[in-house]
């Protein structure tokens, strides 16, 4: 109740912020356009990639799935959930693991671009705190929630709603922190990279609209999907006014306004977030419906165009470049070396780490070939072997070395908000290194197969090809690494630049504006212009340190001189080939299996965990779970009593009955094809057959599991019906509506119990889409 009198103020503050950035956007989509056409005429440089590239790499496989136990915050009692991590990298939580099965509606799908995992309770009050309007550092330290467990896992966003999870061990705690911070990595690198117009042009128009406002730098933020990007832009301006306006009125004990803060940050970046795609998607479909008659101006005019940005370079260059030669020579030329040094210890460590990484895997696998032989275990080892790359826990001692990066006391210097950026950036690069390389080896491999004879001759194959791979690999890696120090030192000096020469340039730029041909004025700007120019100024610098960088052993980068020539003219083309089943081709696979059989036998790149420290035993799936129910079956409960375990003493006493209980026969010889790595599963009270299903207005990341109805949801906003979504029987899809939520009911057949009386938990499911 208390937003809606501010719903038109916020609805115009978001119309007005959007209308700017939109004009930015246009003025950039064409300047985009031109550089795209000018590019793919003139064509790029840059060495040739020795290692071959895989557009779809996760095609058919699952990252991870698994028991774990989440918070529901509408009736404050922990539930079990099966969650399964697709190859989209949303968070997908099912009732439980024969929901997921059966290819019922899931619970809850999560969109984690922005978000940041925490493992204690202390960070995540520490960040609520901060949040909080008014809050002080003496607002107390008593926890929203209380953990049943010692290992709790959550999702914090600075705007959106909060996710609580907790498993049972420390090294379940650890695995699915890699899973969910491997997701966030993921998820906030929304921007297609392979689109050479529309994504440089929201890039540069955020950019061009926080300068508008004098905030240079880098920005956190800048994640996920560009509505999520933009509704983040549009929050960090309405944030500081909701918390004058709304703080005042929060009323009640910390944690009780600390509950309340965050459900209204929820529903106003709803909100956002709404009014955001439909803007966005209004411009930019009136930009792709311009886009032939701009883009064949340009093919027709580009020797005209070209000419006319260099007359209008020469004479911005002349009046800035002095100005920035100076500025760049006392205020960042001395630093630039202490960058980069900073930069590239811990990148080159993650990097070195690839390589091991690699190499450890290969000769571990032609170890076991060895001593076990047999083209079925080349099989087996290829398939886990070919998605080595995307394992979060095998590739987490390399993403932890950029966890080294520092850049202390240049930080405040050169206004560098976080090293987020550049960490996650390095991450994915390295993430994209380990696939080339593993395709490669497996492309070649896959190559040699058909003219061996023998077990010897397999083995001095692999070894032969895991050499000719490394070479390969140290090749590109320089050269990634080398591109990537470039982009960051230019990503921490500009900005700093563009600042210092602001009160003496930014003002005089107008009077350049003539210097341009109506007809082009939409190819050429003088704002981008004027940043070339100051880009120039500072280049030559940049490239000399990285030049110089290379020539130190220690960095094991490759002199720009030494160009690797390519030493398998036809493997390219081979890499353009169907892609490698091992599976199918070599391990007789049947080719058709029903749904529920392919889930269940789904490829996943990490296995489940088999701890016997764990407080529970590892169940297999549907028949096990139907083992344990026929063992043990349940006295009645009384009708008002919930079907699951509600407080955290109830969840401790179910545990400590559980650890007594024998696992199920099938546990351990089917853990690992089962896909499950928790607790058993308890069924809740949840909708009946054919429940009603509602929608939440659109959210950044962050659905609700449940959304009370009738009196229970005066406090939150109206929903609308939604028709009902066919789900994809083998994992909820991406789609246009990247963080929206709908919901669903909670299963048709077997999902299940009839809903206890008086059981607060609604039957209604929420989902994210992603």
């Amino acid at each position: 109740p208390a937003l809606t009198p501010l719903c038109p103020p916020l609805a115009e503050k978001t119309g007005q912020v959007l209308e700017e950035f939109c004009r930015c956007y246009k003025e950039q989509y064409g300047v985009a356009l031109f550089n795209g056409v000018r590019y793919e005429i003139e064509g790029g440089g840059g060495p040739q990639a020795q290692l071959l590239h895989r557009k779809v790499p996760l095609e058919d496989h699952v990252i991870y799935s698994g028991n774990l136990f989440q918070y529901i915050e509408e009736n404050k009692k922990w539930r079990n959930r099966f969650c399964v991590v697709p190859h989209n990298y949303g968070l997908v939580l099912y009732e439980n693991k024969l929901a997921y099965e059966r290819v019922l509606q899931p619970r809850v799908l999560v969109n984690s671009a922005g978000y940041k995992i925490l493992t204690s309770l202390d960070q995540y009050l520490e960040l609520v705190n901060g949040s909080l309007p008014g809050a002080t550092s003496k607002s107390g330290n008593t926890p929203i929630l209380k953990c049943p467990t010692q290992f709790p896992l959550i999702l914090w966003h600075p705007y959106a709603r909060h996710y609580y999870f907790c498993v049972m061990t420390g090294k379940e705690q650890d695995k699915w922190r890699a899973v969910f911070q491997d997701c966030v990595r993921h998820c906030n690198n929304g921007i297609p990279e392979d689109s050479k117009v529309e994504a440089p042009a929201f890039t540069d128009a955020v950019r061009m609209y926080r300068q508008s406002k004098e905030q240079y730098g880098t920005w956190d933020m800048l994640c996920g999907n560009e509505t999520q990007i933009l509704s983040n832009l549009v929050m960090e301006e309405l944030v500081p006014e909701l918390k004058s306006t709304i703080g005042p009125r929060l009323k009640g004990k910390t944690q009780e306004r600390q509950r309340s803060w965050i459900q209204i940050s929820d529903a106003v970046y709803r909100m956002v977030y709404d009014q955001t795609k439909t803007q966005y998607d209004a411009v930019l479909t009136k930009c792709e419906l311009e886009r032939p008659q701009m883009e064949s101006t340009i093919r027709t005019d580009m020797d005209q165009i070209i000419t006319s940005k260099e007359h209008l370079a020469s004479k911005i260059r002349a009046f800035v470049l002095p100005k920035a030669e100076i500025c760049v020579r006392n205020h960042v030329q001395p630093y630039i070396s202490s960058i980069l040094e900073a930069l590239m210890t811990p990148t080159s460590q993650g990097f070195a780490e690839v390589r091991e990484v690699f190499f450890k895997e290969v000769t571990d696998m032609n170890m076991n070939i060895v001593n076990e032989g047999g083209l079925e275990k080349l099989v087996e080892y290829m398939e886990k072997l070919s998605q080595l790359a995307f394992h979060p826990v095998k590739m987490q001692s390399c993403y932890e070395k950029m966890d080294q990066l520092k850049l202390e006391g240049l930080q405040q210097r050169f206004d560098v908000s976080s090293t987020s950026v550049f960490k996650q950036r390095a991450q994915i690069l390295m993430r994209q290194q380990m696939d080339d390389a593993v395709h490669t080896f497996e492309t070649l491999l896959h190559q040699e197969l058909g003219k061996l004879q023998g077990k010897d001759d397999l083995c001095k194959s692999i070894q032969r090809i895991l050499e000719r791979v490394l070479k390969k690999y140290d090749y590109d890696s320089s050269t990634v690494r080398k591109k990537f120090f470039r982009e960051a030192l230019l990503q921490i000096t500009i900005p700093f630049l563009l600042k210092k020469l602001a009160p003496t340039c930014k003002g005089e730029l107008a009077k350049f504006q003539e210097l341009i041909f109506e007809d082009f004025a939409s190819f050429i700007l003088v704002e981008n212009t004027y940043e070339e120019v100051v880009l120039q100024s500072v280049m030559k610098d940049i490239m000399q340190a990285v030049k110089e960088a290379a020539v130190q052993r220690k960095h094991n980068l490759y002199r720009d001189s030494m160009v690797m020539h390519n030493s398998d003219p036809n493997l390219h083309l081979l890499g353009e080939g169907i892609p490698i089943d091992w599976g199918e081709e070599y391990g007789g696979q049947p080719d058709a299996e029903a749904t529920s059989d392919k889930r269940r036998r789904a490829k996943q790149v990490v296995s489940v965990i088999q701890d016997d420290e764990g407080a529970l035993p590892y169940e297999a799936g549907a028949e096990a779970l139907a083992q344990h129910e026929e063992r043990e079956p349940q006295e009645p409960e009384p009708p008002a009593a919930p079907g699951s375990p509600g407080s955290v003493q109830e969840i401790r006493e179910m545990l400590q009955k559980e650890v007594l209980e024998e696992p199920a026969g099938a546990a351990g010889a089917e853990a690992e094809e089962r896909l499950t790595n928790g607790t058993i599963v308890t069924q809740e009270s949840g909708a009946t057959e054919g429940g009603p299903r509602e929608a939440t207005c659109a959210a950044g990341c962050a659905p609700h599991d449940a959304v009370p109805q009738g009196p229970a949801s005066t406090g939150t906003l109206a929903w609308s019906p939604l028709a009902e979504q066919q789900l994809d029987p083998e994992s909820p899809k991406p789609s246009d509506k990247e963080t929206g939520e709908e919901v669903s009911a909670a299963g048709s057949e077997g999902s299940a119990e009839p809903a206890a009386a008086g059981s607060t938990e609604s039957g209604e499911a929420v989902q994210t889409e992603f």
